[in-house]
């Protein structure tokens, strides 16, 4: 059995399994922490996309739940004016390079976008950032599926559910800062690479970015 540590969360006292991530402790426990990126069976989170920032009594900055472990007594805090801030930032920067055609996509009202706006008040139409126009083709080589770079928020999920839950590897990152992008090998289409049309990486995108051409309004 599992080694057991008392924590407290925005004034609750939490009792969670010693090492988890403090990211899933608060979600277990109906605390909301916004998160994108986040893999619970990832041993090394990478908290790329900036979001998870929470504060911890005696550590003079903010942490990213998803890397730092719960410890015995630790007391943390999930909103504060400087907390929302980082996350204002974070998401307003995720929307500058995000096409924001909600009523166009099939992941509408069911999108992990839509519901960090509505849990901490935030607008979806940001004016703080230029927004980076880019004219990426929809592959929609797939069977029945389509890939739409200009929804995608680099989160992973799919990358993660291609290579260690299919065992495939048809995706993965390529460049780097504003170039960095969610694609094949020579980034040829889907259907030409060697993905097996297994829809692992559809069912794991948590924005619209891969969909269901069944989905389409």
């Amino acid at each position: 059995m599992s080694e057991m540590v008392k924590l407290t969360i925005d004034d609750r006292e939490i009792e969670a399994r010693a090492g988890e991530k403090l990211l899933w402790t608060a979600l277990e426990n109906d605390i909301y922490i916004p998160h994108l990126c986040a893999i619970k069976d990832e041993k090394r989170p990478n908290a790329s996309c900036r979001l998870c920032f929470v504060e911890i009594e005696g550590v003079d900055h903010p942490v990213t739940a998803c890397t730092r472990k719960v410890e015995e007594g630790m007391v943390v805090k999930t909103r504060s004016p400087h907390l929302d801030r980082l996350v204002k930032t974070g998401f307003e920067l995720l929307l500058s390079d995000h096409d924001l055609k909600c009523a166009e996509c099939p992941a509408n009202k069911n999108c992990a976008l839509q519901t960090i706006a509505k849990k901490r008040g935030l607008k979806l139409r940001q004016k703080r950032f230029k927004l980076i126009e880019r004219d990426y083709e929809i592959d929609d080589s797939p069977a029945e599926f389509a890939y739409n770079r200009s929804r995608c928020v680099l989160c992973g999920q799919c990358v993660w559910a291609d290579r260690e839950e299919a065992k495939v590897g048809a995706i993965g990152f390529t460049q780097r800062g504003v170039k960095r992008a969610v694609t094949t090998f020579e980034e040829i289409p889907l259907a030409d690479s060697i993905c097996t049309e297994c829809h692992l990486c559809v069912d794991a995108c948590p924005v619209g970015a891969l969909y269901y051409k069944s989905d389409l309004k």
